[in-house]
């Protein structure tokens, strides 16, 4: 259920301070494949990072064990350019819709998500693209 965000809806000019972040001034972005749906990761940003992302269309993260702004791919070369940058109701909850190079995944997988349960096991879904 979403909360009175919802019925105030607003449109027009965007301003990153608008998004709803935690205690931490985070919030949860989840990183999708724009052309096949497939969900490839999730990472956090703050204000700036959003403000990042936006500004110069290369997917900016924030790693919390750092402490500072994390550009997916600068390091790898498995870039993540943004296609289109949403957010849900309640405005606590980012999507990015993206172009992937590469895996999305320090493990080299496509997907962060590349294990299932199944039958009460633990079950790989992909192996690494390297």
């Amino acid at each position: 259920m979403c909360s009175a965000t919802c019925s105030d809806e607003r449109f027009g000019a965007f301003d990153a301070a608008q998004l709803t972040y935690d205690d931490k001034g985070l919030i949860p972005a989840i990183a999708q494949d724009h052309a096949t749906g497939e969900i490839l990761m999730m990472a956090w940003m703050n204000e700036a990072s959003v403000r990042k992302t936006l500004e110069t269309g290369k997917v900016t993260y924030w790693s919390r064990s750092r402490q500072a702004f994390w550009v997916k791919g600068e390091t790898s070369g498995h870039l993540q350019t943004l296609v289109d940058f949403r957010f849900d109701c309640d405005m606590d909850c980012i999507l990015v819709l993206v172009d992937q190079a590469g895996p999305a995944c320090h493990t080299n997988r496509r997907s962060c998500f590349y294990r299932s349960v199944q039958n009460g096991e633990a079950v790989e879904l992909m192996k690494p693209m390297m």
